[in-house]
């Protein structure tokens, strides 16, 4: 693997263990240049309770490597989580800055109606 990915996944692996010791739900994203991913996992992080992607049939119509696709991710997987009885989680960005496409898919997340 490259340095760049090996830091990212050293500063995801901190944020995840402090998360653990929280017990909490935890959103995390995943972002490739042409798509992105978010889960919620229980606090265990064994079981996912809710994912959307711009993978899903409704959000693969249009582009799915900007900002809009992620906004729309984001209030997927939020409604998603609330059909699934999660209202709060601990967003985990995976190592990516919180910036960008990583940033709107928290914020749509939030405006739908989960809370971190």
């Amino acid at each position: 693997m490259s340095a760049k990915n090996d830091s990212r996944l050293r500063r995801a692996r901190r944020s995840r263990a402090h998360m653990r010791g929280l017990g909490v739900n935890r959103l995390s994203v995943h972002r490739t240049p042409r798509h992105i991913y978010a889960q919620v996992f229980s606090p265990q992080g064994d079981v996912v309770l809710a994912s959307a992607s711009t993978l899903d049939a409704d959000l693969r119509k249009g582009a799915t490597g900007n900002i809009d696709a992620a906004a729309a991710v984001g209030k997927l997987v939020a409604e998603r989580a609330k059909a699934a009885g999660v209202e709060r989680v601990a967003f985990d960005r995976a190592g990516y800055k919180y910036h960008g496409r990583v940033k709107a898919l928290a914020d749509a997340a939030r405006e739908s109606g989960l809370e971190f």
